[in-house]
């Protein structure tokens, strides 16, 4: 028996050997491919699944990521060996991977890979918080480029999606379970509806899918000859199509960058040739729209290449600022923003960098955030990301410019309203200009040299003097050397020449128009008759129009119609724009009381019979004031009209001027009119002054309170993740225990029918 047992190893060991061999002839001099799988709980009946559906001579290795609970010692390398024929090993630390072998990682444990060897880390979170699937699949990426695959099976939480970005940047390939087969879909959902999985099946048909997509792939390579002229007609054509569907033309980007991402769509769908996928593509819509996103590689995260971010804070942003003592509006524009994670990562660093220089100056930050994508504009404005940010945002930004929601994390308001997002195409529409800061990461590097020459110029145009502009850190300004200065060469942080401008202006070829804006009607029949009645209107609103003024509900000035002088001047000292300070005398106090009756009562007032003092005299007026319900853009806001009354002519009384006694009686009158409506004031004043300091010892009581309920929030949502955390381990730890309970129950089973069938008297010794 036991010669039996080693010859079978010994044909076991040559059987591994000729598949790994196997394995690297069919990948060719590429590196094999690893898969980086990642689960939590319910993940041992879906790696079991998996596992089981996989060839022995696949040539391909598994490393599997699994949430474990630290204290306990696991099983989970045994019971996975008996789902599979491939031979499974618990990582150690610098092992190197090689085909047609599983591995899992050890429990407390943190894993990467570098050059094919796996490393090992003592985790450096608290229990909870660690991202241990996000932490392997990125270095993955790293590694092995497009040769890393992503598998995200059963779990609770959002652990993986941040490393399938990675996977899928690298052009590697992402497969998730169908969250209907997964007894916890959190992980499969999360992944699902970050837009990252190339194929979602149950867990038993993922190996054949991968299986098939490398199959496919391997053809490609083999007979890879440069582009024949039939397929650069059909890659054209791809081209003709997208531009139909989405009215984006792609003529410009890296034909080699076009013709990776149309390869992996066709392995997807196992299609040998462009031609026909491009057949698929006119038969199949949807699939336009998915190549459409696929060509965006909209990948990214928070403070990307951390190193850069800092230098652009303590150094670029803060010899901006210093520059600029005054204060003022600090303009700035994400180009090729994503999901926003990039524009909001400007935010918090413009913020941050404004707290900590002194003299503090008034700035306002204004961010101006474009992307292609309309999907990922719409991800981006609802400020919304899953908890694993945490990997890339340290704890205490999580706490000042996050809220915690749900599964995830919100972007706090006041970093919100400082970014304003919309879709644009930087090579068709107009530019943002005066701006102080451009970020343009990442989108270079996929177009074509010609229109780098022609963006640079244009980034120059959009700059004030002295604006930076950050780039990725694979992309130069070498082909408009002239136009930027370095600020750090390595991180690629630029700073716009002054004296140097652009050889030639900037001619972009025309928009082409998207369908979906097909259906705009023909203005040229009205074009004249619109031109009258804008100039009659316009003529109208100089000559004939009462003066008016457009404000907030602060009394804040937004707009101003016609000629205010008689009524408003600019308050001495700093500029004041708000309408209480720069009413004349006679009309601020019953304004200001009538300003907030409006917006109380929400209807009209008028003011009659007010007398304004003038430059060397007085203008009688009546005053106007309601507040706006449409349209809807100028909702809440308040609108002033100033209406002059002429003068009543003076009656002119017969006889001799008025007695002494009757101009005294006259002058009394007047005196004591003038000490009751003091009196009034006085009185109005206390009550205000009364009012404010009940609102502020209220307001004081409610910050208070808020700080306590925010204190026990944070409590209970650290309890929470840590109850979360415990929960996946042990699911964990009770599937592999059920498992091996099963098994000693067939066992238990086997023996007592051995014993139940023999009346042989059996002694066990031990």
């Amino acid at each position: 028996m036991s010669g039996r047992s080693l010859n079978s190893n010994q044909d076991s060991n040559r059987r591994d050997k000729v598949a790994a061999s196997q394995g690297l002839s069919q990948a060719g001099k590429l590196p094999f491919p690893i898969v980086g799988i990642g689960a939590s709980a319910g993940g041992l009946e879906a790696l079991e699944q998996f596992l089981r559906h996989v060839p022995q001579d696949s040539g391909l290795a598994f490393v599997i990521i699994q949430h474990l609970d630290p204290t306990h010692k696991a099983m989970l390398t045994e019971l996975l060996q008996r789902a599979t024929g491939m031979k499974t090993f618990q990582a150690r630390d610098r092992m190197q991977v090689k085909p047609n072998s599983v591995y899992v990682i050890p429990p407390n444990k943190d894993m990467s890979i570098l050059h094919g060897a796996l490393h090992l880390f003592e985790p450096n979170a608290p229990r909870g918080l660690r991202l241990p699937i996000d932490f392997f699949l990125r270095s993955l990426a790293e590694d092995r480029q497009d040769r890393s695959i992503g598998v995200i099976l059963s779990g609770m939480g959002s652990d993986g999606t941040l490393g399938l970005k990675a996977i899928k940047e690298k052009a590697g390939l992402v497969l998730v379970q169908e969250p209907a087969t997964a007894k916890f879909d959190s992980m499969p959902r999360s992944a699902i509806s970050a837009g990252l999985a190339d194929l979602v099946a149950p867990a038993e048909e993922l190996p054949g899918k991968i299986l098939d997509y490398l199959r496919h792939a391997r053809t490609l390579a083999d007979s890879k000859p440069p582009l024949e002229e039939k397929d650069r007609s059909a890659l054209e054509k791809v081209v003709i199509l997208l531009r139909n569907k989405t009215g984006q033309d792609f003529s410009l980007y890296k034909k080699n960058t076009i013709r990776r991402r149309i390869e992996r769509r066709m392995g997807i769908h196992q299609l040998g040739k462009i031609a026909d996928y491009v057949r698929y593509l006119q038969h199949n819509p949807q699939e336009v729209e998915l190549l459409f996103k696929e060509l965006l590689i909209g990948v990214t995260n928070f403070f990307r290449d951390p190193a850069a971010w800092e230098l652009l804070r303590t150094e670029a942003l803060a010899a901006l600022l210093e520059k600029r003592p005054e204060g003022g509006v600090l303009r700035a524009w994400s180009v090729g923003c994503s999901s926003g994670e990039e524009a909001y990562s400007l935010a918090i660093a413009c913020q941050e960098a404004l707290t900590e220089i002194e003299p503090r100056a008034d700035f306002k930050l204004q961010i101006f955030a474009t992307d292609l994508d309309q999907d990922a504009i719409d991800k981006a404005r609802r400020g919304w990301y899953p908890a694993n940010i945490a990997a890339d945002v340290s704890a205490e930004r999580l706490r000042r410019y996050f809220i915690q929601e749900g599964d995830g994390y919100r972007i706090g308001k006041k970093i919100r309203e400082m970014v304003t997002f919309a879709t644009q195409n930087v090579i068709m529409d107009p530019p943002f200009t005066k701006l102080d800061i451009l970020v343009c990461r990442n989108l270079l590097i996929y177009l074509m040299p010609e229109l780098q020459k022609k963006l640079l110029p244009l980034f120059h145009y959009s700059l004030k003097p002295e604006g930076i502009l950050f780039l990725g850190n694979a992309e130069a300004v070498s082909a408009a050397a002239e136009l930027f200065t370095p600020i750090n060469l390595k991180l690629r942080l630029f700073r716009r020449r002054e004296s140097v401008l652009p050889a030639h202006p900037v001619d972009f070829p025309a928009s082409f128009a998207s369908p979906r804006a097909q259906g705009a009607k023909e203005s040229t029949k009205v074009k004249a008759a619109s031109n009258l009645q804008s100039l009659a209107d316009e003529l109208l609103l100089q000559h004939f129009s009462p003066p008016a003024v457009l404000v907030n509900d602060q009394g804040d000035i937004l707009y101003i119609s016609g000629r205010t002088g008689k009524y408003l001047e600019p308050a001495a000292g700093k500029a004041n724009w708000n309408i209480f300070a720069m009413a004349r005398q006679g009309l601020n106090f019953d304004l200001g009381v009538a300003f907030h009756k409006v917006l109380r009562q929400n209807e009209a007032i008028t003011l009659r019979g007010l007398k304004v003092d003038t430059d060397g005299g007085s203008q009688m007026l009546d005053v106007t004031l309601k507040t706006i319900e449409e349209p809807e853009a100028l909702r809440g806001m308040v609108m002033i009209v100033f209406h002059d009354l002429a003068e009543p002519p003076s009656k002119k009384k017969p006889g001799p001027a008025g007695s002494p006694a009757t101009d005294n009686a006259r002058i009394a009158e007047l005196e004591q009119e003038v000490a009751r409506l003091r009196e009034e004031l006085h009185t109005t004043r206390e009550e205000m002054q009364s009012s404010q300091e009940e609102l502020k010892s209220t307001n004081e009581e409610l910050q208070s309170a808020n700080e306590e309920l925010q204190s026990t929030n944070e409590e209970l949502t650290t309890s929470k993740e840590e109850m979360q955390s415990l929960n996946e381990e042990l699911q964990t730890v009770n599937a592999e225990q059920q498992s091996k309970m099963d098994e000693l129950t067939r066992t238990e089973d086997d023996l007592r029918n051995l014993l139940n069938s023999t009346e042989i008297i059996t002694v066990f010794l031990d």
